[in-house]
């Protein structure tokens, strides 16, 4: 049970007392709640434990829902802006409040419809939960090393690569040269710690370092395609990485593999199942 009512996190509250409007929640330190009645279960009787999240309604009291929002407080997701107002934007989070993007926590163009990589924040000033464009990260990886697995959302796309939170805490990089998928700005992906860099910027990767790539890759997109398909050793490498989802080195070196395997046949303008 939480001592202290925690806004943007989940909190574990009894129940207190029943109201006409829902059911009261109350914290350690007696500090009470509303929990809505639209929310309320058969299960909430006086006494007993509910894990609920905490937010501020639209008249600025705080209130329990027990929906899950699309994130917590200091984590990232990618969210749909839904209003303007002269003071902000609103962000759609899943609850029935929309999540307000204040001017000042703005960096890009914001428009009604489009969707923004934004951190959930306190605003000490307002007591309020707020969303931001201006991430508040952690700026030395702590206990990070490399092929460490790690949980990262694409934020941005730049000539060099894409940037990414890690964790929620850092800021990486993918460059372009590491990448054999189609990305998308705020695509959610586990990923690999390729380096910690002296700047204490993280360089990550999509896979595993020295990781082979999967024979089965190329085997698969021949079968998709009727036994062949028009790729030698000499196919464009950014055609080899579209179709297999591999680097023109790891697909040459998987290709010699399966032709002395004699699992596939190379042919003067494609390839082909043995």
């Amino acid at each position: 049970m939480n001592e202290k009512l925690k806004q943007g996190v989940v909190n574990t509250l009894r129940v207190n007392r029943v109201s006409e409007p829902g059911i009261y929640l109350i914290s350690g330190d007696e500090t009470e709640v509303l929990l809505p009645n639209i929310y309320v279960e058969k299960s909430m009787q006086i006494g007993s434990l509910v894990d609920v999240f905490i937010y501020t309604d639209s008249e600025d009291r705080l209130v329990a829902t027990t929906l899950k929002p699309y994130l917590y407080l200091n984590e990232f997701a990618n969210l749909k802006i839904v209003d303007s107002a002269k003071f902000g934007y609103f962000v759609d989070i899943g609850l029935a409040k929309d999540l307000l993007v204040p001017k000042n926590r703005q960096k890009g163009t914001f428009t009604v419809g489009s969707y923004k990589v934004l951190q959930m924040q306190f605003d000490e000033r307002t007591s309020r939960l707020i969303a931001s464009e201006k991430y508040i990260l952690q700026s030395e990886p702590k206990n990070l090393k490399q092929n460490d697995e790690v949980e990262i959302i694409l934020y941005s796309k730049t000539p060099l690569g894409y940037k990414v939170i890690v964790n929620n805490l850092y800021e990486g990089m993918i460059f372009h040269s590491e990448v054999f998928e189609n990305l998308r700005i705020g695509d959610k992906k586990r990923a690999y710690v390729k380096k910690v860099r002296e700047d204490n910027k993280l360089d990550i990767s999509l896979q595993k370092i020295g990781q082979k790539i999967d024979d089965n890759k190329i085997i698969e997109v021949l079968k998709n395609n009727g036994g062949e398909i028009s790729f030698t050793y000499k196919s464009d490498a950014e055609d080899i990485k579209k179709v297999f989802g591999m680097s023109k080195k790891s697909y040459k070196a998987t290709l010699t593999k399966l032709i002395e395997d004699k699992k596939i046949v190379l042919l003067s303008d494609k390839i082909k199942l043995f």
